[in-house]
């Protein structure tokens, strides 16, 4: 035989080698990821039940067993997994009262405030009674007066001063209300369930129906901050610091009037003693009436152990780069969408993460899965953590990925830092959509009253904030439905869930395959998928509207336009460097660009009078921390510079538009990667 056709031989024969043995490409692994081989409703069913079987608030022994429930199954599925505890600061109520005196000759009313077990819940009497977290203790009495949803515009001309308030839920943050209303000088708060934005309008109600019953009631707390009250910016470790409660007062955060939460029914009685005018597209009086209500509220403050449960699959090339996926576990009853949706998706991308591993997949950076605690006192099991990691987290997070009511009815939604957009419809378009299965997810996105639109995570709603606001971490956060009727009530079960929610556990699937195919190009890809165009975009429109205010008084926006218009620029420029990149040296350069250039967004000293809040692009609204606001700093200086009306407020304007504009080239310069 010839040495040329040895030559040929052996090529041949290493070209069937490497045709044969050579390890697959991650899009094969992500391929394999959406079949439907791969997914499991029955099992995400199955884990939801168990999940919701007791109420399990946080600090209860309840919720410790769902912990232990989690762990086990992250085990299951062959995640390196721990437990990460903290010592923090919970509410519960010991004594709540609630009395109506209608008018001066009138028999004085007793309210029970009570949410009636209507599904026959063997665990009903497990629930914890209504109250707000973190509420202020105290004893009040004053005229009942009605201030619609509680908002700063539904005080201007009301006198509360003296009185007890009756407010709806609905537009803003429950504990906005009860500082509204403090500022506006009430003596309490009480907020209930209208049945107008949670009972349908009809008279049917959950077991029959999606609606929430008469006697249900929203609970959840009322304090304004993130994190546990006792140890702001600091990790709430065994013996650590901790601030008194005077102090914990004194931070503006905790609420300084009592507060309960009533249902509809209780309600109804309290607003037919209430006269006076109507107020603008309601059908309900305002202003102060005949009744008088009495509020009793005594909570008591412990500290309780609770419990992060960390899972890591470690990232085979570069295994301090990490890709961060969390969900909240507790729930201030039984929590079927918020949280334990969420966590059933977890656990079920968790599942099928585990089914690549067994086919040879190792992902190239890696991969945490997190399941946080207390998180509806103040996103405190997330925030703890952050706090405490917040260096190697500001040095080696790639993305965190948070899902939450993961599933409460139809339709996709999401919500990112603009350098996501497109990844996450990339990934709605590779999946199904489970309500339609002739369109992709996509497809029955853009079609749909939201049309594709992808909000800001600048609110305090959910885990994510502690990452965006505090550190700078691109983030994301989705979900299939928006608000539900029985939202923090006794009647987020299972049952509801399986009837109106998600009847197949087919949105559960579609979910888990969406937000987990982001999590693995985020992990697998050699260059990070992300635009920052899309960012400098979003950036300009935000300046835009600003600039659309006519600020007047010598303010000049310019200065933004121009950082703005350079971090276009520098966007436009690592976008053209991707395709041509070649060498794992290099990429690895050029991801810590992409990496770090939302890191640049942040300022050391935080907002103005926020300074925990780090982000200048994206913030909570000072007086709505359901509100996702751009460039709050700003909007803040605004606030204040039109209430105060003097040349030096408006001069604090300027400053906060010159601070953002340096903020903004910081992460020009980042992107670039050159140093001036």
């Amino acid at each position: 035989m010839s040495k040329s056709t040895t030559s040929l031989a052996f090529l041949l024969a290493a070209l069937s080698y490497f045709l044969l043995y050579s390890p697959p490409k991650p899009h094969y692994y992500h391929t394999l990821f959406l079949s439907a081989s791969f997914s499991d409703n029955a099992s995400i069913a199955l884990n939801l039940r168990t999940l919701t079987r007791r109420p399990h608030i946080a600090g209860s022994v309840a919720n410790a067993e769902a912990a232990a429930f989690v762990r086990s199954a992250f085990t299951s599925s062959s995640l390196k997994t721990h437990l990460v505890s903290y010592q923090v600061s919970l509410t519960y109520p010991l004594h709540r009262s609630l009395l109506l005196t209608p008018n001066a000759s009138a028999t004085p009313i007793t309210f029970t405030l009570e949410q009636e077990d209507v599904g026959d819940n063997p665990y009903a009497e497990e629930v914890t009674p209504t109250f707000h977290g973190y509420a202020k203790s105290g004893n009040v009495s004053g005229p009942a007066v009605y201030a619609n949803y509680g908002r700063v515009q539904d005080f201007a001309g009301l006198n509360v001063s003296g009185a007890v308030v009756v407010a709806r839920y609905g537009k803003i943050y429950r504990g906005d209300i009860v500082r509204n209303a403090h500022r506006a000088g009430a003596l309490g708060v009480v907020v209930y369930t209208d049945k107008r934005d949670y009972g349908g309008g009809g008279d049917e109600c959950f077991p029959a129906s999606k609606w929430m019953p008469p006697s249900g009631v929203q609970v959840g707390s009322v304090y304004n901050g993130l994190g546990d009250p006792t140890t702001p910016g600091w990790a709430s470790v065994e013996g650590c610091e901790r601030l008194s409660e005077e102090a914990v007062e004194l931070s503006g955060d905790s609420p300084l009037i009592p507060s309960l939460p009533i249902s509809a029914a209780d309600a109804e009685v309290i607003l037919k003693s209430i006269v006076g005018d109507v107020a603008d597209g309601d059908v309900y009086p305002v202003g102060p009436g005949q009744g008088i209500l009495n509020l009793s509220y005594i909570g008591e403050t412990v500290i309780a152990r609770i419990e992060n449960v960390i899972g890591v699959i470690e990232g085979e090339e570069e295994p301090d780069r990490y890709v961060i996926l969390g969900n909240h576990r507790d729930a201030w009853s039984f929590g079927a969408v918020d949280p334990n949706s969420g966590t059933a998706v977890l656990l079920e991308i968790a599942q099928r993460l585990d089914k690549l591993q067994r086919r040879g997949w190792k992902p190239r950076r890696t991969i945490i899965f997190c399941n946080w605690d207390a998180e509806e006192y103040a996103l405190i099991g997330s925030t703890e953590w952050v706090e405490e990691n917040r260096e190697m987290l500001a040095s080696r997070a790639v993305a965190y990925l948070n899902v939450d009511c993961a599933v409460s009815g139809p339709g996709f939604r999401a919500s990112a830092t603009p350098q996501l957009d497109e990844l996450i419809k990339q990934a709605a378009q590779e999946v199904q959509d489970p309500d339609n299965t002739t369109q992709t997810v996509y497809d029955s996105w853009i079609g749909s009253s939201n049309s594709g639109v992808i909000g800001r995570l600048g609110d305090l709603t959910s885990d994510y904030a502690s990452f965006v606001q505090h550190v700078g971490v691109p983030a994301a956060d989705m979900r299939f439905g928006g608000g539900y009727p029985v939202y923090h009530s006794m009647y987020d079960d299972f049952t509801w869930m399986e009837k109106f929610g998600d009847p197949m556990f087919q949105r559960h699937v579609a979910m888990a395959s969406v937000l987990g195919l982001v999590a693995l190009r985020l992990a697998d890809e050699e260059v990070l998928p992300f635009n920052y165009v899309s960012y400098a975009t979003e950036l300009m429109k935000s300046a835009e509207d600003l600039e659309k205010d006519n600020l007047g008084h010598g303010i000049d926006v310019s200065p933004l336009f121009k950082s703005i218009q350079d971090l276009y620029t520098s966007a436009q420029g690592i976008h053209i460097e991707k395709e041509g990149i070649k060498g794992a040296l290099k990429a690895r350069e050029l991801n810590d660009r992409l990496m770090m250039a939302e890191r640049a967004l942040t300022d050391r000293d935080g907002l103005s009078g926020r300074t925990w809040y780090k982000h200048l692009v994206y913030g909570p609204a000072k007086y709505d921390e359901y509100g996702s606001e751009s460039f709050p700093g700003i909007d803040d200086a605004i606030d204040n510079a039109k209430r105060v009306k003097t040349k030096n407020y408006w001069g604090l304007v300027q400053h906060e538009i010159w601070r953002v504009s340096r903020a903004i080239t910081h992460a020009s310069l980042v992107l670039k990667g050159v140093l001036r």
